[in-house]
């Protein structure tokens, strides 16, 4: 498997030989070829979401967001729908309504024939989209990521526990209400209930549509979806929203998730297409990628004065 040098290598001798091009212009040639050579490996549709997050972590617009819909609507047009959709998926997460249309306008185009492959990283937000699909593909070193939501960057789960609390301490022990008001009175108006909503829509969605697709044909759905939705949601157990889950964890909590190792040539273009993802995000502005096989792209760049 071409290693990040050997990528580098790649574009560089592109840049060479085709100097009329630029080295933008040369970046994109050779990772569309090798996003071309997944299709050509599958025989199915290829969908990349891909966000810079790591190169660029000062930039807010890395995360999932409402627009990037829109992004996903361009790189659908004219596409075959009829042999299916691979989602190549590399996000910390974002917003929680964005996922939901996302999901929902890739389900009408496709039906129920959607996997997700995540060659590193899909948080929160992008686990949601993972559980929506019929199988993900994880490589050995592949993480998704607890689905409890966040409100503003603040964990809705742990608003909910800290006011249980506060009202279980405060009936124990009056004395201690200047210190839970301190506390409770930074909440606007409707916080809590937004951030009860909030969680329970993660639920529901998640399970939904783990037993309408991932589980649909195993007679113990509602059960397994269940179990599932619970951990990925255990704001406690899990410590921190940003805790990784691996392929094993991921298999032992009953989601339906296939080795990349499994098949050495989609681990080889993969892991290729991977790599020339993160030379695009440390050398050039872009800092998200919504793309498909056949070069139809929507690059989102910083503005540079």
């Amino acid at each position: 498997m071409p290693a990040w040098n050997e990528v580098q290598r790649e574009i560089e001798e592109r840049i060479k030989e085709f100097p009329q091009e630029g080295p933008g212009g040369s970046l994109n040639a050779v990772r569309y070829k090798h996003l071309n050579s997944i299709h050509q490996h599958t025989g199915r549709n290829l969908l990349v979401y891909y966000s810079g997050f790591l190169s660029k972590p000062t930039i807010l617009d890395t995360e999932l967001n409402h627009e990037d819909l829109n992004g996903f609507m361009m790189t659908v047009h004219k596409i075959d729908r009829n042999l299916g959709l691979d989602l190549l998926l590399h996000t910390p997460g974002g917003s929680v309504a964005a996922a939901l249309s996302i999901v929902n306008y890739l389900r009408k185009m496709f039906g129920k024939n959607i996997r997700a492959i995540v060659p590193q990283i899909a948080m929160s937000a992008g686990t949601m989209i993972a559980c929506s699909c019929k199988e993900i593909v994880l490589a050995k070193h592949s993480q998704l990521g607890p689905t409890d939501p966040h409100m503003n960057g603040i964990p809705a789960a742990g608003v909910k526990k800290e006011f249980q609390r506060a009202c279980k301490e405060v009936s124990k022990n009056p004395q201690r209400i200047p210190i839970w008001q301190m506390i409770i009175g930074q909440y606007r108006p409707t916080f809590l209930s937004q951030c009860e909503n909030a969680v329970q829509l993660s639920k529901e969605f998640v399970k939904k549509q783990l037993e309408t697709v991932m589980l649909e044909s195993d007679p113990n759905k509602k059960s397994k979806a269940a179990r599932i939705v619970r951990q990925l949601n255990d704001y406690s157990g899990n410590k921190s929203h940003g805790r990784p889950i691996h392929i094993d964890e991921c298999k032992a909590m009953g989601l339906m998730v296939r080795e990349l190792e499994s098949d050495p040539i989609l681990q080889d273009r993969v892991l290729t297409v991977h790599h020339c993802y993160m030379h695009i995000f440390m050398n050039t502005p872009a800092f998200k990628i919504i793309e498909n096989h056949t070069g139809n792209a929507t690059l989102i760049k910083q503005q540079v004065a």
